[in-house]
């Protein structure tokens, strides 16, 4: 990746988006503070946390910090814990938070993703869509004031991708900024303020959800367009009036 530069508000949600290998996974290890620690390479610039420079920081320190989850729910999951209630409240347990606190947590993290259900399953024994509920269940459990995900609905069906950005807005009203690199541009268009596009580890597009997201140029970097706007491309085309379209995102 080069030429990178982003600042990212505290309540802000900032969507990536870019072909396979257009950096955006890159950017979400980068912006975790997971790389260069974790992949090899070099990382030139700074990237600073509430003003805290993460070079100088410890892994465990950095996950105090920041949440993050990637796309294979398998690789996110304590793998020690018998019941999916038992894993949505690992995080929280580790935070040293009082008992009743953890249970809030859990049982609001499961009830916002309806997977209440669930609660006294093996994690191990769940299908893909299920472990990446419960592995957001188990973030969002740990109410991060920073978020990094990478295309974390890649697994979920419509309304399991309407959860969890519900589930999203909630953390970001609340004060928690959230990146989130994703392929379902329907999603981005409904919980994000601004939108940055990728292409070939540099930054092509950057501005608010609605002007990046209707963007012509967009398509050409391998990016669908949301279907609002596909809509109101074509009740243009058509002779309609696209305003006539009701409109809720972007």
């Amino acid at each position: 990746m080069r030429d990178i530069d982003l600042r990212l508000e505290y309540g802000e949600v900032l969507g990536v988006v870019g072909a396979s290998e257009a950096g955006k996974t890159t950017l979400c290890l980068v912006a975790s503070g997971l790389a260069p620690r974790a992949i090899r390479g070099t990382l030139t610039g700074r990237l600073l946390i509430d003003g805290i420079d993460v070079a100088g920081q410890r892994m465990h320190e950095l996950t105090a910090l920041v949440g993050v989850c990637f796309q294979d729910p398998a690789t996110q999951l304590s793998g020690v814990n018998a019941t999916v209630f038992e894993e949505v409240a690992f995080g929280p347990m580790n935070l040293g938070l009082p008992v009743e606190e953890v249970v809030e947590r859990t049982t609001d993290s499961l009830a916002a993703l309806r997977i209440g259900h669930l609660s006294e399953r093996d994690p191990a024994r769940l299908s893909g869509g299920q472990m990446q509920l419960v592995a957001i269940g188990g973030l969002l459990a740990m109410r991060p004031a920073h978020l990094v995900l990478d295309e974390p609905t890649a697994q979920l069906d419509p309304a399991g991708t309407s959860l969890v950005a519900d589930a999203l807005a909630r953390l970001a009203s609340g004060g928690s900024s959230i990146l989130i690199a994703e392929q379902k541009t329907d999603l981005l268009a409904r919980i994000c303020d601004r939108v940055v596009a990728l292409d070939h580890g540099g930054l092509r597009l950057s501005g608010q959800s609605r002007a990046v997201l209707a963007d012509p140029s967009l398509q050409a970097l391998g990016v669908e367009e949301p279907s609002i706007v596909r809509l109101r491309r074509l009740a243009s085309e058509a002779g309609e009036d696209p305003a006539r379209l009701e409109e809720e995102a972007p």
